[in-house]
């Protein structure tokens, strides 16, 4: 679990990203993820973009597990390993949990699969052996597909906040 890793970790660089800590600069890219209607189709809805500007501290998203994504020195998005709690459906699947939200801008081009797979491999290094799931809507056919190529398997489905999900586990490698 992330507990006992070293957070922050340095900047992870890709080929065309760098997955980085939260900065001040970055508040606006992460209100706007938030209280996007796009976003929020398949993660329970849009926020309230009054409410994020009055709640949301100056840096947002400073804890373990919480990288911003940076194109060209701009935020594009987020990706997230964070613990799943005790009372989850099927805790038995794992402990930690994959998310990642992106600007609809930049959808379509590779980004949350260049950038999910770097935080999975530097998990990987930082946390053998410790399983990690993904939840999505199975309405959500992008999310499955990207969960697919980064080797997530099909675990369950259940229904969850007015819809069916899937759960699905990690394999331990990114899909060539």
């Amino acid at each position: 679990m992330l507990g006992s890793v070293a957070w922050p970790p340095a900047p992870i660089r890709t080929e065309r990203l760098v997955l980085r800590q939260s900065e001040g600069r970055d508040r606006a890219t992460i209100i706007e993820l938030l209280a996007s209607p796009e976003v929020g189709t398949y993660v329970g809805g849009a926020q309230d973009r009054d409410e994020l500007e009055r709640m949301l501290p100056e840096v947002p998203g400073q804890r373990a597990g919480f990288f911003v994504v940076d194109l060209d020195g701009a935020a594009i998005g987020t990706v997230t390993l964070s613990g799943r709690n005790a009372e989850s459906l099927h805790p038995e699947a794992g402990g930690t949990e994959l998310g990642y939200l992106f600007l609809p801008g930049t959808w379509g081009r590779g980004y949350a699969a260049e950038a999910c797979a770097a935080a999975l491999d530097w998990f990987a290094s930082a946390c053998p052996g410790e399983a990690v799931v993904l939840s999505t809507q199975t309405a959500n056919e992008r999310s499955l597909r990207l969960a697919a190529k980064l080797g997530f398997i099909e675990v369950a489905r259940y229904h969850a906040f007015g819809a069916e999900q899937c759960l699905a586990s990690w394999s331990g490698r990114v899909q060539p």
